[in-house]
């Protein structure tokens, strides 16, 4: 079976994941808390990641984040010698 088939984001409204605009305010950063809620939930959250992180660029909420804060992780991992990213 694959990770996206239970993945919890599959019994929720898409759009609640692709936030349009700047997520740092108002409405959409409620959306954007509500996105990240049912990540912290899902039992695939880690694969969910790994996906996203290594299919760069990704848009919307994957894996708990956002893609602003996939790029800072691929940023700071970029900047460790030796690190290793979320295992798929």
């Amino acid at each position: 079976m694959d990770w996206r088939e239970r993945a919890l984001c599959q019994g929720e409204d898409p759009d609640l994941f692709f936030p349009i605009g700047n997520i740092n305010s108002g409405p959409l950063a409620i959306q954007t808390d509500e996105a990240k809620s049912v990540c912290r939930r899902c039992p695939v959250r880690e694969q969910c990641l790994a996906w996203a992180v290594h299919a760069d660029p990704v848009e919307g909420i994957w894996g708990g984040t956002t893609e602003g804060e996939r790029r800072a992780m691929r940023r700071r991992t970029a900047r460790t010698p030796g690190a290793t990213e979320t295992a798929a």
